[in-house]
């Protein structure tokens, strides 16, 4: 089972984003979206 922390908000094309303490935003994406691009 996944470990998915409560404080991120995703998309449906798996991206997720956290507001950080300081007011700016972080933005990734998930495990999935990494394995399925590949190496960069």
């Amino acid at each position: 089972m996944s470990n998915v922390p409560a404080d991120l908000r995703y998309t449906r094309s798996h991206e997720w984003v956290r507001a950080l303490q300081d007011g700016t935003i972080e933005i990734g994406i998930t495990d999935h979206a990494q394995h399925s691009l590949g190496d960069m």
